[in-house]
Parts: structure tokens; sequence; C-alpha cells
């Protein structure tokens, strides 16, 4: 017990607090109690058990590889290699230079590799996982002392349906004191996780209407699916977020509706809409109206009650 004092203060220690990263030393401690000198590495799933994680991630896994080709040859040069998981931290895909794949192996840094946090202790996938943001896990902020060799950096990954679907991760067993550079790799990884999800969602809705509610201000974009009658028929995880909708909740509302003062994310989508219609009718009320698929009369009072604006003069 001596020999773990330092990971087992009540306090938590510097180099978790120094990233941030408290909570899941704490979790690790307390929850998993996990002995942080175990000199094993993360458990590896047999070649079925790895097939079969794949083909739950499905169209994921075929939009993410151009994604994670592009994110390595930006990291590359920096001696990382990069990663794909589940939401269960299984690593499903990976992608690494050649002078890098031994290595890799010898760090479990390969498809199989179940980097979950509660077996792996604080790690880039296993904590972005569980937190649901973006990481980044240098060296000795590694729970398990075997792992002080590693830096990972991980952003969260979501499907068509909003929910949870893994992490996408960038990993290095070189020495690196860059913070810049990290800052750099993380910001690759926020755009090739948003792309993916982008690239699923407009997947999955390619006869619907899309819609963008603002800037993505995580690794979701907010967007809707739009159906021919204009009825909010899907969402990403930000804008499910936004409108107070359970991830894999089905999705089916009016996007005219009346609404409350309280649901200003829908009321932007309307406020959108209308500008996005009358915009493609060059101002034309009635055209706008018929487009969108409710009457002239009740467009105008939309236009008032949601902006206060006066109505286009030209009905």
């Amino acid at each position: 017990m001596l020999r773990n004092a330092r990971f087992l203060s009540v306090s938590s220690p510097p180099p978790a607090t120094q990233a941030g990263l408290e909570a899941s030393w704490r979790r690790c401690r307390d929850d998993y109690s996990l002995d942080p000198a175990t000199p094993a590495l993360p458990d590896v799933l047999s070649g079925a058990e790895l097939r079969q994680c794949c083909q739950k991630m499905g169209r994921i896994l075929h939009f993410a590889g151009p994604e994670m080709e592009r994110v390595l040859a930006a990291v590359e040069p920096a001696g990382y290699s990069v990663l794909l998981s589940d939401a269960g931290g299984v690593v499903v895909a990976h992608k690494t230079g050649a002078n890098m794949q031994r290595g890799c192996r010898r760090w479990q840094l390969w498809p199989g590799a179940v980097w979950h946090e509660r077996g792996a202790g604080t790690n880039g996938i296993g904590t972005c996982l569980a937190e649901h943001r973006g990481v980044r896990v240098h060296r000795n902020q590694h729970w398990r002392s075997r792992l002080h060799g590693l830096t990972c950096i991980a952003m969260p990954l979501y499907d068509a349906a909003g929910r949870l679907a893994g992490a996408i991760n960038a990993s290095t067993f070189h020495s690196t004191h860059d913070d810049a550079n990290g800052m750099l790799i993380a910001t690759c990884l926020l755009h090739a996780a948003r792309q993916i999800e982008h690239a699923c969602f407009m997947d999955k809705y390619r006869n619907h209407a899309i819609m963008i509610l603002g800037a993505a201000e995580g690794t979701s974009v907010p967007m809707l699916a739009l159906d021919q009658e204009r009825r909010v028929v899907g969402a990403t995880h930000a804008a499910r977020q936004h409108m107070g909708i359970a991830p894999a909740q089905d999705v089916d509302l009016c996007l005219l509706d009346n609404m409350g003062t309280t649901a200003a994310p829908l009321r932007d989508a309307q406020i959108m809409a209308i500008d996005t219609a009358l915009a493609s009718a060059r101002g034309k009320v009635a055209v706008a109206a018929r487009m969108l698929g409710i009457s002239r009369s009740t467009l105008h009072r939309k236009i008032r009650s949601l902006t206060g604006a006066p109505t286009p003069r030209r009905a």
C-alpha cells in the first residue's frame, strides 16, 4: 500500500490537477479500485469480437477512413498515430506510418485493444468517452504507471441519432512537451469528428432538407433534417441538446408550430427556415408560404411573432 501512497492520497495528484483530470483519477481510485502499478496493458479482443464491434459501428467506419487519413497526414510528422474507438473504448480502426507499426503493437495502439477507463484507467480514449469531451493525457497524467510513456489526445464522436458512437484519437509513444503542437492536433481531431458526424447525418437523411443551427461549439454540429412537410425528423447531438431531445429518441415535430419562449433554439430554426424560403422566393411571401407548406397569413403572423419585424412588402 505504501508504494501507491502518492496516487491514493485524498487530494488530487498534481499531474491530474494540471490537466483537469481530477475526476478521472478519483474514478480510478474510488469507483474502479485500480492499482496504478499494475504492469499489464489494456486487454485485446479476439478477431471475432473485434469484427462484431466493427459491424456495430456501421457507416461510421466508412466515413471515418478518409478523415483519419487526413489527420494522419497532419500528425505523423510529430510521431502520432490515429485511432478510432467505439463507445466501449474498443479500437476499431487504426492509421499509422510504417515506421511506427511495431511500437503501436507494443503499446496496444491497435485494433481490438480495449481502452475503456474502467479497465485502462485515465487515458485519452477512455476518459474522453467517460466525460463526453475532448481530453489530452500526457505521460504521467495517465493513472497507470505502465502508460506513462504515452501522450494521447481524443475527441468524442456522435452518430446520426445523437448517440455517443466512439472517439477519434491521436497517440504517440515518443517524448513530447510541445503544448502548441498538442493544441493543433486537438483542432485536427475536432474537425475530423465534426466531419464524420456531418457525413453520417447527411447520408442518413440524404433525401431531406438539412438546416444548420448556427456554428458548432463542440464536437457535434447542430443540424436538423426536415421532410417535405417541413417537419423535423432528425437531429444531431448538439441540436438535440439545444431542444431537450434525448439521444436516439424519435424526432417528429413541426418546424413552424407555435413554440413557447423557452424553445429559443427551435425558434432560431423557424427563423432560419423562413429566411431561407423568403430568399429562395426573392422576398415573395406567397411563394415562400407555399414552399413552407403554410398559408400566407400564417407566414405573416410567424414573421411578426418570431422576429418582431414587419412583413416584407412583396406579398
